[in-house]
């Protein structure tokens, strides 16, 4: 089909059409005291009109002209048809013969106010259609402008997310690299089977490093072999347990945020500890459906512990960025010693 013929079609939209009958049985009601013709008949002309000048309306506004805007050409458009209009509908009633419609005084008056009264009520017709028009354009434009400012600050949510993921990801791996140095720097008889150890984890971690569809699960996955890639450096210095239900696993979760924590733990908590420690992780599906995760450690806790620098700071707008305002990452004392973290992070809507 025509593509203009389609978008003509589209403009007589039921609103209009009703509109436009409403209007002629208002004006046939008003009308019908002052007339000698009877009311259907009178109604039927009126409703011929109403429909004729809203064809008429609706075709102008798909002529390009240059000398005025378009509403302006579809007013004019209706008032130079309202009279055509309304000759058209008094030919039957003389049988198709041009001139009679003016030779008879009554059907002159007749055609004369059907005429006055359309030319008052088709212009104001047009013009509130027209600023109706206008205005559902301005508010389909307001939610356009709306749509793409949310696209464009979820585009730079995006990029910056990447570039923290640029951050995090060297300085974990270059953490644990430095680990495994030392091990081999020391002799450890360890040293072969902790580096074994390390390759096969990061043939695990590394695609995994920036997958944008990672889960809880795959992170518990590198947690897991991290920690017991550490157990294989302090055997008698480290123990840990993992306890998170399966039903939780699937969720999407930001990559390498957990394994940020344990870490930490690692790095800060058991490390410099003579004793060593324990790291424990748990994670539960709270009522309100937010996620609770707790990673807590016995190491020498947070008076004593190093600055962790760009690591917390970093997963604490990741998570902002991922999970909403409501994300919360705490931190707090273990007694009689080490360090709580606790991530709350409430239930992300599907997008």
């Amino acid at each position: 089909m025509n593509p203009a013929l389609d978008r003509f079609i589209a403009s007589l939209s039921l609103a209009r059409v009703l509109v436009a009958i409403g209007l002629a049985v208002l004006a046939a009601t008003l009308l019908n005291p002052v007339f000698v013709t009877p009311y259907p008949v009178l109604l039927g002309r009126m409703l011929v009109i109403a429909l004729l000048l809203l064809l008429v309306f609706s075709a102008a506004g798909f002529w390009p002209v240059q000398w005025a805007p378009p509403w302006l050409v579809q007013v004019i458009a209706v008032a130079l048809a309202a009279p055509v209009a309304t000759y058209l509908v008094y030919l039957p009633s003389v049988q198709g013969q041009v001139f009679e419609v003016l030779k008879h005084e009554g059907r002159l008056s007749g055609f004369v106010l059907i005429t006055a009264t359309v030319l008052v009520v088709a212009p104001l017709l047009a013009l509130g259609a027209l600023y109706r028009e206008r205005d559902a354009q301005a508010r389909n434009q307001a939610l356009t402008f709306a749509l793409e400012r949310s696209q464009l600050e979820r585009q730079a949510l995006d990029a910056r997310l990447r570039l923290l993921h640029a951050q995090i990801e060297p300085h974990f791996l270059f953490n644990t690299l430095a680990n495994v140095q030392a091990l081999v720097e020391s002799g450890s008889p360890q040293a072969p089977l902790v580096l074994k150890s390390l390759i096969a984890y990061l043939r695990a971690a590394m695609p995994r490093l920036d997958d944008q569809n990672a889960t809880l699960g795959h992170e518990l996955a590198l947690v897991r072999a991290y920690l017991e890639l550490m157990l294989m450096r302090m055997p008698d210095r480290l123990a840990f347990t993992i306890d998170v239900p399966a039903e939780v696993q699937a969720g999407r979760f930001p990559p390498m945020a957990l394994i940020t924590l344990v870490e930490n733990a690692v790095r800060h908590g058991i490390d410099p500890s003579e004793q060593g420690g324990r790291i424990d992780v748990q994670a539960r599906r709270e009522a309100d459906g937010a996620l609770r995760i707790v990673v807590a450690d016995t190491g020498i806790g947070l008076r004593d512990s190093a600055a962790p620098g760009t690591g917390l700071a970093n997963l604490r707008e990741r998570l902002a960025m991922f999970f909403g305002a409501g994300a919360r990452l705490e931190l707090a004392e273990n007694p009689p010693h080490g360090v709580v973290v606790t991530l709350v992070c409430p239930a992300k809507e599907a997008p």
